[in-house]
């Protein structure tokens, strides 16, 4: 099971935006003037749109320069750009609910690895996630992509095939969605985005849920039963 992370379990109010500021200014020495859109994208498409909006060469090599230096401060941020972010109405009950034999819980999520541990961590979140089977949006510009990463690295892990509707993802948007289509995999909307749960139903999602208040309804969206 992956989980998507921002508005999916978390809320981290602008955290990964202020990350791209200070990186930005670091590197260019000058403020950075826009970010790309970012919903249901990776950090790597992101940073590659939002380099081209600010008119600076956005080739693999200067965006793996700006991934790394994001990193770095993901991993140890200071005070100026913590931000406060706090799990969403419900995420932490259902994530503890679904932590049972035969669920394996992780992330697939556009943010970086460090980053995303960061806003776990902050958010209280990560006890009942195992991040090693993740995806992380270093490693493609396609949300897509990423599935067979962790479906890989699951594989690797515990044995056994997580192929077709064995991977069930969690998202927010039209994008978390396609992923799953596109790889076999089910699909439960969440409308705590930016996106209402027609525009997800529209987008293919089979399951729309309001949000993740009601654990009992989480946990039958997720296992069928």
């Amino acid at each position: 099971m992956l989980w998507d992370l921002d508005y999916t379990l978390v809320n981290a109010n602008g955290l990964g935006t202020r990350l791209y500021e200070v990186v930005f200014r670091e590197m260019f020495g000058r403020e950075l003037p826009a970010v790309a859109p970012k919903a249901g994208r990776t950090d790597r498409a992101i940073i590659t749109d939002t380099l081209t909006l600010a008119g600076m060469a956005a080739g693999r090599e200067q965006v793996d320069r700006f991934l790394a230096a994001l990193a770095a401060l993901a991993a140890a941020p200071d005070g100026a750009v913590r931000a406060e972010v706090h799990a969403l109405d419900g995420a932490a009950a259902a994530v503890a609910a679904l932590d049972r034999p035969g669920i394996r819980q992780s992330v697939l999520t556009g943010n970086i690895r460090p980053l995303a541990a960061l806003k776990l961590g902050l958010a209280g979140l990560g006890d009942h996630l195992d991040l090693d089977v993740g995806a992380y949006g270093d490693t493609h510009e396609v949300r897509a992509e990423l599935v067979a990463v962790a479906r890989s690295a699951a594989a690797r892990a515990y044995g056994g095939s997580f192929g077709g509707p064995a991977t069930i993802l969690v998202g927010d948007t039209p994008l978390d969605v396609e992923a799953a289509l596109a790889t076999g995999a089910r699909v439960v909307g969440v409308a705590t985005g930016s996106y209402t749960a027609a525009e997800l139903a529209a987008a293919g999602a089979p399951v729309v849920l309001p949000d993740l208040a009601d654990t009992g309804r989480v946990h039958a969206a997720v296992t069928g039963s």
